[in-house]
């Protein structure tokens, strides 16, 4: 399955005007808090109403990606990382596989969750749900800094810094198989730790809302709250070509690379290059097939 080779950057598409005044300003404040207001009104409502909370995940996840594609357009960080038409084809594919292979790879760890999560909370919501948070996050940035550091879970990894652009679209780009061991370790993770259902799924929601928005090419900045959010200014630094400033490694929590010595981000900083440092030891990543594929044929160039 190849969909060609990576284009080149999209046509730079100007704002409208309107946005370039107080409404834009208004925007880049409001953009972030209101996701999360909807974030948690859906975790807080779901399981109370009895819905599906996979189905409700799910949708959660479509409506994010719609709301940031859509203010990439109205207030974008870098016009000239607006995905082209091939590309949005190209993260389709690489989206869809990576919601069918993961949700059948995953079928035994979602029966393992529901299985040994408490139906009842041990602790009330105030103190389990920061506790739940706390320890995905945790469990998050280990797994991606391994995926990192390790030279196996480097050749399922990589293929996430393939594109040489961040935006929503490309948040998708993934091997399956990474997307299974980062999600399923964590979420087993909260499970035996004893969470309740309710709090895992909450924690999920804000593990989406987290991973599409520091990868968003939006222009939001959350001035001293980098301390202990992620954030698309810390994120596009992750995806530098510059090691030295690819550190950055939580999606949702900025507290563990504080902790730990992988925070890099500082005030207006911008990364060098996007993208990975030796782009021939990867296919390109448009030739899905090939991406696929790579973790299992050794060391080769391309």
């Amino acid at each position: 399955m190849d969909t060609s080779a990576q284009p080149g950057p999209a046509p730079v598409v100007a704002a409208p005007a309107i946005l370039a005044t107080g409404a834009g300003a208004a925007l880049r404040v409001l953009a972030y808090p209101v996701l999360l207001a909807a974030m948690v009104v859906t975790g807080v409502a779901a399981p109370r109403l009895g819905w599906d909370l996979g189905i409700a995940n799910f949708l959660f996840l479509l409506g994010t990606i719609a709301y940031f594609a859509t203010l990439e357009r109205l207030i974008p960080y870098e016009p000239a990382w607006h995905p082209s038409r091939r590309e949005w084809r190209s993260y389709g594919i690489y989206f869809l596989l990576t919601l069918l292979g993961g949700g059948i790879a995953q079928f035994g760890v979602s029966w393992l969750v529901n299985a040994v999560a408490a139906p009842v909370p041990a602790l009330p919501p105030a103190a389990e749900i920061p506790l739940a948070l706390l320890a995905g996050s945790l469990g998050s940035y280990v797994m991606h800094r391994l995926g990192h550091t390790n030279r196996w879970l480097w050749k399922l990894h990589g293929i996430h810094h393939l594109p040489d652009k961040v935006n929503v679209g490309n948040n998708g780009v993934s091997h399956v198989l990474d997307i299974v061991l980062a999600q399923g370790a964590v979420q087993l993770a909260l499970a035996l730790a004893g969470f309740s259902e309710p709090s895992v799924f909450l924690v999920g929601l804000f593990v989406v809302v987290q991973g599409y928005f520091t990868h968003a090419n939006i222009d939001v900045r959350i001035g001293w709250l980098n301390r202990v959010l992620a954030s698309p200014e810390q994120h596009r630094l992750h995806h530098s070509t510059d090691l030295a400033e690819a550190g950055n490694y939580g999606s949702d929590l900025s507290i563990w690379d504080q902790l730990f010595g992988s925070f890099t981000w500082r005030p207006g900083r911008r990364p060098a290059g996007i993208g990975v440092t030796d782009p021939g030891s990867f296919p390109p990543v448009g030739a899905i097939g090939a991406t696929l594929l790579h973790p299992l044929r050794g060391d080769r160039r391309y």
